[in-house]
């Protein structure tokens, strides 16, 4: 059985796609995508790189449907007019709408059956969650930091979905948006009453290319400022297993330096 074509349309779902080994399958994909760290991608069905067909929330649907794909990959409610769209235009859509931790660890091995590889699915979950369980191990019975996440910084607007249950998982309390709830513009004075003990911006589209200083002057604000690329955390894809042990080495270093010394020993 030939390797399915496949068009990614969202990031996320494309690092997962090439986590799962699978990159050569992808014949398109958006310009937010990144495959710089595949060089073979496309390589399945005789294409030197998949065609890119647009932005994520703009692609051209004509270009797509010229790749005759056997699956086209979506993912997050806000791409979910999109799918539609594709439908539309006669295309195969896989859908997906992580909103929590869990919901992204279980999407691995959806997106793996999604392009034929449901055994590489199941392998990448089983490891997600053994990473989960060793940063969980790590930073049991320790005090737990008030994090802020920003993950938008004009209007700032604290970050929701999978991010909670990142912190959380990661060994700190995040009292500002409950996990699985759409990432929205916080109240200055709700944060100045939580009183943080650490910030975390992540803003969107930018990877770690913000002043931490454009937050930390703010008179709302009274807790060190760390930047953290976004892509470890605003996608749900395996970056945001690194995303939380990132975290947790924030919050918690002693932890994480003595696990390391063990681990020399």
């Amino acid at each position: 059985m030939s390797a399915p074509r496949v068009v990614s349309l969202a990031p996320s779902a494309t690092a997962t796609v090439a986590a799962l080994g699978g990159a050569d399958r992808l014949v398109g994909v958006t310009a937010h995508c990144d495959l710089a760290d595949e060089p073979n991608a496309g390589s399945a069905h005789g294409e030197e790189s998949p065609t890119v067909v647009g932005g994520w929330l703009n692609p051209d649907l004509d270009r797509v449907a010229e790749l005759d794909p056997d699956v086209v990959l979506t993912s997050d409610a806000l791409q979910s007019d999109l799918a539609d769209a594709c439908r539309e235009h006669g295309l195969d859509v896989a859908h997906r709408e992580p909103a929590t931790l869990d919901d992204a660890v279980d999407g691995f091995a959806a997106r793996g059956r999604d392009v034929g590889r449901p055994e590489a699915g199941e392998r990448l979950a089983a490891d997600a969650r053994g990473r989960l369980d060793r940063v969980a191990d790590a930073v049991a019975d320790r005090p737990r930091p008030t994090v802020y996440c920003e993950e938008w910084s004009d209007p700032p607007m604290a970050a929701g979905n999978w991010v909670p249950d990142a912190v959380c998982a990661a060994g700190g309390r995040y009292p500002f948006v409950d996990a699985g709830e759409r990432s929205r513009e916080v109240d200055p004075a709700a944060v100045e009453r939580a009183d943080p003990d650490r910030v975390v911006v992540h803003v969107c589209g930018h990877g770690d290319r913000v002043d931490p200083a454009t937050v930390g002057e703010r008179d709302w604000v009274d807790a060190p400022v760390h930047v953290i690329d976004d892509s470890l955390l605003n996608q749900p894809s395996p970056a945001l297993l690194e995303g939380v042990e990132r975290l947790a080495r924030l919050f918690h270093p002693d932890a994480f330096s003595v696990a390391d010394a063990d681990d020399r020993t």
